[in-house]
């Protein structure tokens, strides 16, 4: 089969567009033939190289994929040659006690699709049988492609790590991104009032045609004074961040009393300030948040059938211009997913 690999760390020009050897399923996997897979920050970080992270080379990296079933296991059941599926990223043991209460990602054995394992930058990819859900509703292969990871790890960021309840106020950091993208729509199920952050106003015009409420273009508005203003002082209850040291401060200065910061990545940074004073005298929280567990992505998948919950595909590129998607995702000049067709 042709795959994107890398043999070495470094910039998108150690992608290598080449033959690699097509996976071969145990009884209880699947093979998939990919059609689509959606690119993540965590690919642009595995390819130039994670501390402490020691990947099988050459590597195929890509979390989020969806295609069609093109061989099964002999001990698989609930899935057959032909199906439109996507993959549940993250890949967990199955048999602890964090994995039986359905906390896939504090599983001790826990990685995604494209970490110690091949990813979706292929033509096929192998699949343990748990990890494989049919396509919802009328879903395009990009538009399943496009939901998984972002909306897993946005309803595990406000759901389960920040309670959001409805009607509260929400800030979410970097609207243009995948996670910012869906943590806009997941927060408007519940009826929240989203504020949307994002450093162009072509972006901030998207934000609201997702639902948000209000928005601010950190580039030219203080984030902190704007949110301020737009609460009458009060600040929001949930603060939705990947992006860490750039935006800390502001993001924990606008947080009511009460309020939560929670956070799933640090794309500028994690060397942090905090005031320690205003975390306890205003009884606010701070919650680390990874991906999450197979039951909300199927949770997630209910509403992306009625199209309450919706893809948001930025650009598709044939698998052998991974260069060139990657180039895109790093100029940042996107919003939502952007795509790779094998």
């Amino acid at each position: 089969m042709k795959a994107i690999r890398f043999h070495e760390y470094g910039g998108p020009e150690v992608f290598k567009y080449e033959d690699a050897p097509e996976p071969k399923v145990r009884a209880n996997e699947v093979l998939v033939k990919v059609k689509a897979c959606a690119l993540n920050h965590l690919d642009v970080w595995l390819r130039m190289g994670v501390p402490g992270w020691k990947l099988p080379m050459p590597h195929i990296v890509g979390s989020d994929i969806s295609g069609e079933v093109s061989e099964v296991g002999s001990l698989v059941t609930r899935v057959k040659a032909g199906d439109r599926v996507l993959l549940s990223p993250g890949i967990s043991c199955g048999q602890c006690a964090m994995c039986f209460q359905g906390l896939d990602s504090a599983c001790r054995q826990y990685t995604l699709f494209g970490v110690f394992v091949d990813g979706g930058y292929a033509e096929y990819v192998k699949s343990p049988e748990m990890n494989v859900f049919p396509i919802p509703s009328d879903l395009s292969f990009d538009e399943a492609a496009a939901v998984p990871l972002v909306f897993l790890t946005g309803w595990h960021m406000l759901f389960t790590r920040a309670g959001l309840k409805p009607g509260e106020e929400v800030l979410v950091i970097g609207a243009g991104s995948g996670v910012g993208s869906a943590a806009i729509q997941i927060a408007k199920l519940v009826n929240a009032r989203v504020i949307a952050t994002a450093g162009a106003d072509w972006k901030l015009e998207k934000a609201r045609a997702l639902g948000a409420d209000d928005v601010i273009n950190h580039t030219q508005q203080s984030i902190a004074d704007e949110v301020k203003r737009l609460t009458n002082k009060r600040g929001v209850d949930v603060v939705v961040d990947h992006v860490g040291a750039a935006v800390w401060e502001a993001c924990f200065d606008s947080l009511a009393t009460y309020g939560r910061l929670v956070t799933c990545g640090m794309t500028t940074g994690a060397d942090l300030k905090l005031n320690g004073q205003a975390l306890y005298g205003r009884q606010r929280t701070i919650l680390g948040s990874f991906m999450g567990g197979k039951a909300e992505l199927a949770d997630a998948l209910k509403f992306v059938a009625q199209r309450k919950l919706k893809a948001v595909v930025d650009s598709v590129f044939p698998l052998q211009e991974a260069v060139l998607a990657h180039r895109k995702m790093e100029s940042r000049e996107f919003f939502g997913k952007i795509l790779l067709h094998p």
